[in-house]
């Protein structure tokens, strides 16, 4: 199907007003679309489909999908493609059939949005250094789940320490791969979980340069700074921080 092709059906145009207004709520067009796209078909689609109709990484396409999902607007099934005989079965997404349910207040864009214009009051270095430090204690968290109570026994490599951190990152939305680029580990984040707020607000980016610098004072041995080398805010096609 051609991208970005309208629902057929006398009602398209209201239906398209009513899901973008639902999705606005979202704060991410790209969701629309993908709900779209999800409702044109009877089977549903799947994360590979959404990833090359829209052209996104596949875990970015599935967090997608996993939120409309979450948010009651798509029903989720286990099956095996048509003709695929005994092949991996997997998930098919397809509007709900109790069609679009109440949009509920999203608390967390909410707060989100709260954040970002109360950092914006104090000095840019003093917002970012609460930020960070707000990152860092939630990092710490996250690494002690890794690893137990005993963090100690959690300490790794750096490069075994990134790769478990950007798996922990990518549970948390931000689809987070490692790389090297010019002998320098990084963290590459294809998605940004906090959205338009991060675009209006860049301080929040030092929310994921804490987190990163909190699980590897958990994970790591050794000495390691995180710093921001590219974001969204500044017009980079992704997030990355470098170590």
């Amino acid at each position: 199907m051609p991208r970005n092709q309208p629902i057929p059906g006398p009602d398209a145009g209201s239906f398209t007003a009513t899901v973008s207004a639902i999705t606005n709520a979202f704060g991410d067009p790209t969701r629309r679309g993908i709900y779209l796209f999800a409702r044109s078909t009877e089977r549903g689609v799947t994360a590979a489909q959404v990833a090359t109709q829209f052209g996104l990484h596949p875990n970015v396409a599935r967090h997608h999908l996993d939120r409309l999902a979450a948010g009651g607007y798509l029903e989720v099934a286990v099956e095996r493609a048509e003709g695929s005989g005994a092949g991996r079965p997997s998930k098919h997404y397809r509007a709900s059939s109790d069609g679009l349910p109440d949009v509920p207040v999203r608390t967390d864009d909410l707060m989100l949005t709260l954040l970002g214009r109360t950092l914006a009051l104090l000095p840019r270095e003093q917002a970012e250094a609460v930020a960070e430090e707000v990152g860092r204690e939630y990092g710490a968290t996250m690494a002690a789940g890794l690893t137990g109570n005993d963090l100690a026994a959690g300490q790794r490599s750096l490069r075994s320490a990134l790769a478990a951190i950007a798996d922990a990152l990518s549970a948390h939305g931000f689809a987070a791969h490692t790389d090297q680029r010019n002998d320098q580990l990084r963290i590459v984040n294809n998605h940004c979980p906090f959205g338009d707020v991060a675009i209006e607000h860049p301080v929040i980016c030092a929310v994921d340069r804490g987190m990163v610098k909190g699980m590897l004072e958990s994970l790591y041995g050794g000495e390691a700074t995180p710093s921001l080398q590219a974001s969204l805010p500044q017009g980079d096609t992704f997030c990355a921080t470098a170590v």
